[in-house]
């Protein structure tokens, strides 16, 4: 089987990386034989769409399975529709995660782990602090995250932090919609990611 694996490098050696769609590399691996190819991630500075533009060049690849630390809501709705397992939490190197998966270990996702694009922040850096605004009477001030920012004309604002944020992605949660409506907004992104996919499988095809 064929298994794409999000990674900091070009080795089987190499860790994982914890982000999905800016990940530094790919790692595409015939798991029968673990022979292997490397691809750097040229969507990774993305200001947008890196988690959709990277599941699309991994699925071009005719992968079964994806191996990584975190998926965003754009790349796992494009992996359902594809027919794509995404396998999240994963550590350790490239070698071991298709191990784990070998052996029967892993138990697949079907959810998004981070928010939508919570590496914006985070490419070659830490993850970022969730930013809050300040209100104050005479000028407005600026707090980040729950700190208490000074405002313009000698008010004082408090920053006001904007939820709790993911494991590891450093964005607020967002706002939980009723079932239904999240259920048609679910179908709706599935639906047109899928008119995307189909158009990029065209593209390359056209190419070949």
């Amino acid at each position: 089987m064929k298994v794409a694996v999000s990674s900091t490098g070009k080795t089987l050696d190499s860790p994982i990386d914890p982000r999905f769609g800016r990940c530094a590399c790919f790692i595409i691996v015939e798991t029968d034989d673990m022979r292997f190819d490397a691809y750097d991630n040229e969507n990774k500075t993305l200001g947008g769409g890196a988690g959709i533009q990277a599941a699309a060049f991994v699925v071009s690849k005719d992968v079964k399975a994806i191996l990584t630390g975190n998926c965003g809501p754009n790349a796992m709705t494009a992996f359902s529709a594809a027919g794509v397992t995404v396998y999240t939490g994963q550590t350790g190197t490239v070698e071991e995660a298709i191990n784990r998966l070998r052996t029967g270990n892993l138990k697949s996702s079907t959810q998004p782990t981070v928010p939508e694009k919570a590496g914006v922040s985070a490419v070659g850096a830490g993850a970022a602090s969730p930013m809050g605004i300040g209100r104050c009477r005479g000028g407005s001030g600026r707090g980040m995250g729950m700190g208490g920012g000074r405002g313009m004309g000698g008010g004082r604002g408090r920053g006001v932090g904007s939820g709790v944020a993911f494991p590891g992605s450093g964005g607020p949660i967002p706002p939980v919609a009723p079932r239904e409506d999240a259920l048609a907004t679910l179908k709706q992104q599935a639906e047109e990611l899928q008119r995307q996919m189909e158009a990029i499988q065209a593209k390359i095809k056209s190419l070949e």
